[in-house]
């Protein structure tokens, strides 16, 4: 089966969170499987552009409104990925050091569906099915069923999957003139409130709809940021299925980010070599105490609002019994706050602003504890990750969370969930793991006991596949 991402991020290309890691494995894995399966992203001005070699795919036009656009679409040629890489260049547009954080993003995702649907029509073949990842490319079902131009695609089959609906593209209505001629019968199929609203078409316009865990499909009917009566209404398309990690990427005994890359019989040892040399590095001053990390964006979304009081209750209650780290990266006042305490935590706490990918693999290796008190978290990854380096995860139940992590108080329980997401739950939660850490066997237990969690991608794929062959 030939199957085309669309999408805004792909790790290594370019990744601002969870759906670049998303992008840039489970089109490996369908490889892998037997498929073909394609990725198609702008193209970015960043290092992966620079450090590979491509081949011109195609040249061509298209307009938008009153805008006149050229585009070309690179291939990478050595298949590095795993999968065939095609960038879509749009100068003016998509020739970007970022992905997001632009006044002309609606611009430039709105061109950028464009330019894929006029190369698609060039094609002497169809694909089996489009899939489309969040709202940067949840047009595309509308512009292939109800654009003129692109009519020829309608019977391409689509999928959506939605990563984060708190994030909708909306624009408007001023905005329509940026489409080719399409049927305004259908102008429905755009609105939502007034506005145009990319995420809201792509669920209605897609054959198919996914989340990223069930529990998040069950929560977007109560929770989705204004399109809870969409989903309640559309919920016979759609379907939760839990995202995978790259097990070759995070591989506690192969990863080269590693001080010491360990095993499952030698985990005690191989995470207190990783931890000595965090505390070596960021002036820690007792590496037998239990390490707290965080990492990830430092937004509402996250609760990291509530890290600098929990933290700093823990520290000052159990001086000397525990140390953190923070890597992070987003609000400015949450990045103030939580650096200014490096100075009066000297020795026991430590955050890094910013985000560094190696650091990250060095952190999960070397903790104790991960924090994810998430407000909102449709799959998350983290956790997963920790999971897989013998790194307990404290994690708010929501979402994805409460989907892979099971609490140490029930049966064959690993990790250590709370109800909200607030400085009191956060910092029970942290006592729990200071218990739970002055339990050596129990510790020893858990470790190898998540290691051993299949949070593969192998069968996520074949979930994948039953939803494609269900559109065919």
């Amino acid at each position: 089966m030939e199957i085309i991402h669309l999408s805004a991020e792909c790790y290594p290309v370019a990744k601002a969170g969870g759906l670049g890691d998303v992008v840039g494995a489970l089109p490996k894995y369908q490889c892998l499987a037997g498929h073909h399966a394609k990725v198609v992203m702008p193209m970015y001005r960043t290092r992966f552009l620079y450090e590979h070699e491509w081949d011109v795919d195609f040249k061509g036009h298209g307009r938008m409104g009153g805008r006149h656009f050229e585009y070309t679409v690179i291939r990478e040629k050595t298949n590095v990925l795993g999968f065939d890489l095609y960038l879509v260049d749009i100068n003016g547009l998509l020739d970007r050091e970022k992905i997001y954080g632009y006044d002309d993003d609606t611009e430039r995702f709105l061109a950028f569906q464009l330019a894929v649907a006029d190369w698609m029509n060039h094609w002497e073949h169809r694909p089996e099915v489009v899939h489309c990842h969040d709202h940067h490319t949840a047009l595309f079902p509308f512009l292939l069923q109800h654009c003129y131009a692109f009519r020829q695609l309608a019977g391409i089959p689509t999928v959506l999957t939605i990563h984060n609906a708190q994030y909708q593209g909306i624009m408007s209505w001023d905005k329509i003139s940026y489409f080719p001629g399409w049927d305004q019968w259908k102008w429905g199929l755009l609105d939502w409130n007034k506005h145009i609203n990319p995420l809201a078409s792509g669920v209605r316009c897609a054959n198919r709809v996914t989340t990223v865990s069930d529990s998040y499909l069950q929560e977007l009917r109560y929770s989705a940021n204004g399109l809870e009566n969409l989903f309640e209404y559309e919920k016979g398309k759609c379907v939760g299925i839990l995202n995978g990690i790259d097990t070759e990427v995070w591989d506690a005994m192969t990863d080269p980010n590693l001080v010491k890359p360990y095993q499952l019989r030698e985990v005690a040892e191989g995470k207190q070599a990783n931890k000595e040399a965090l505390c070596e590095q960021f002036g820690i001053r007792d590496p037998e105490n239990p390490l707290f990390v965080f990492i990830g964006r430092l937004v509402g979304e996250k609760a990291a609002d509530i890290l600098p009081d929990a933290i700093m209750s823990m520290l000052y209650t159990h001086t000397g019994k525990l140390s953190v780290l923070v890597l992070g990266s987003g609000e400015p006042h949450v990045e103030w706050q939580l650096e200014a305490m490096n100075e009066r935590f000297t020795g026991v706490y430590h955050a890094v602003i910013g985000y560094h990918e190696k650091l990250a693999h060095q952190l999960y290796a070397g903790a104790d504890f991960l924090l994810m008190p998430s407000r909102v978290e449709p799959c998350g990854l983290n956790q997963m990750y920790a999971m897989r380096y013998g790194t307990i995860p404290l994690v708010r139940s929501t979402g994805g969370l409460q989907d892979t992590v099971t609490d140490i108080g029930d049966p064959e329980g690993f990790g250590i969930r709370f109800q909200h997401a607030t400085v009191g739950d956060l910092y029970h939660a942290m006592e729990r793991a200071l218990n739970l850490y002055s339990d050596k066997e129990q510790m020893e237990w858990i470790r190898k006991f998540m290691m051993q969690i299949d949070h593969s991608w192998e069968s996520t794929v074949d979930e994948y596949m039953r939803v494609y062959q269900s559109i065919q």
